[in-house]
């Protein structure tokens, strides 16, 4: 009698683990496309950082011209004032 109860519980947990599985087997192409959107966003955001690593270096390099032209300006005004 005992033997038929084990049985029947392990029974009962491989339908739930069956089940269990099933939904997520049912899921998977969901799953599937919703990864592949995150690949692709973080694509895009790979590609937006590169660009505002280059636009910082870009901003860097004016500030440095506009520094050196503050001084020329500053260099001509003296000369002539």
């Amino acid at each position: 009698m005992v033997v038929w109860i084990v049985v029947g519980a392990v029974v009962v947990g491989l339908l739930v683990l069956a089940l269990a599985v099933r939904a997520v087997l049912a899921r998977l192409p969901e799953l599937a496309r919703a990864l592949r959107r995150l690949q692709d966003r973080q694509i895009r955001a790979q590609a937006l950082q590169d660009d505002l690593a280059a636009l910082q270096e870009r901003a860097e390099a004016v500030a440095e011209r506009a520094a050196e032209t503050q001084e020329r300006v500053a260099i001509i005004k003296a000369r002539r004032g």
